[in-house]
């Protein structure tokens, strides 16, 4: 619905970050990516949630540009309670 437009984050870690050279602003692309969850309790014991979208490819329409699939480093390790960024 164009009265509602919905905006979401992609995100490239480490080595992945090379993979927008290239690419400007307003490019159209293609990509592909894996949704990831994550549960965090914070100091008052509040539960909260985080979503990432972790970028596994990129292809710009007319041309590829295959970033590969998502090294096991590329995960972050289990928290420490501390928020995920």
């Amino acid at each position: 619905n164009p009265s509602y437009p919905q905006y979401v984050l992609f995100q490239l870690t480490n080595d992945r970050c090379e993979a927008l050279d290239g690419f400007e602003k307003g490019d159209e692309v293609r990509v592909d990516f894996s949704l990831r969850g994550r549960e965090w309790t914070s100091p008052q014991n509040e539960i909260r949630y985080f979503t990432s979208l972790n970028v596994w490819t990129l292809e710009k329409l007319g041309g590829a540009r295959d970033v590969g699939p998502p090294s096991l480093d590329a995960v972050p390790p289990p928290g420490d309670g501390d928020v995920p960024f």
